[in-house]
């Protein structure tokens, strides 16, 4: 049986319907449960930050998360597969009235992606002090909490609602196909044989 890790989130609808199509029956988690058995494959829906841990340890086989999840936990994974969903991007977000100053010698940067936003700032060769935060973070510019952000952008519509503007972007990220190391080595075909068939339909 391949254990299949789902996400839960923004990109729970388009990820269910890859596999609905696969596996040409409707993906219904009843009664809350966590747990779906759909042939010899079985599914877990967890939380998209910990899609990795559970394929990592093993407790899942593969998963879909997105990109920047992955770069962010920096865990030692294969990466298969684009599927070219739930694109958005990784921004660096100030107030409308501001300009981020690189002069300064230190800048502080409210985010929850805390490891993505140490590599870009030290390749810039900028001193920041990161402030971990696990939601609102277009808070934290406007009451004074740090000089800008570093959040996930869709549309960027929650960023002009609370008078922010995205000044820099730090990358792009979509859905990826996952897979453990150990599981790709002793279940190679059933991973194949379903990485053949997402690829068909995306």
């Amino acid at each position: 049986m391949l254990t299949v890790a789902l996400p839960k989130g923004r990109i729970a609808e388009e990820t269910l319907e890859i596999f609905e199509k696969i596996f040409n029956k409707k993906f219904i988690f009843e009664d809350r449960k966590l747990i779906l058995i759909v042939d010899d494959f079985k599914f877990l829906l967890v939380r998209n930050q910990d899609v990795p841990t559970y394929v990592y340890h093993g407790s899942a086989d593969i998963g879909i998360v997105g990109l920047d999840v992955l770069e962010e936990k920096e865990l030692d994974l294969i990466n298969l597969l684009d599927l070219k969903i739930g694109k958005c991007k990784v921004c660096i977000g100030i107030k409308n009235e501001d300009e981020l100053d690189f002069s300064k010698p230190e800048i502080k940067v409210a985010t929850k992606m805390l490891n993505i936003t140490k590599k870009y700032f030290s390749k810039r060769a900028m001193a920041v002090e990161i402030i971990k935060l696990y939601g609102s973070i277009e808070l934290a510019p406007i009451v004074g909490l740090a000089d800008a952000i570093v959040d996930i952008v869709e549309t960027g519509t929650t960023m002009k609602k609370n008078g922010l503007k995205v000044t820099e972007d730090i990358m792009n990220s979509s859905a990826h196909l996952i897979t453990n190391k150990n599981s790709f080595y002793t279940k190679k075909s059933q991973i194949l044989n379903l990485y053949e068939k997402i690829e068909a339909i995306i």
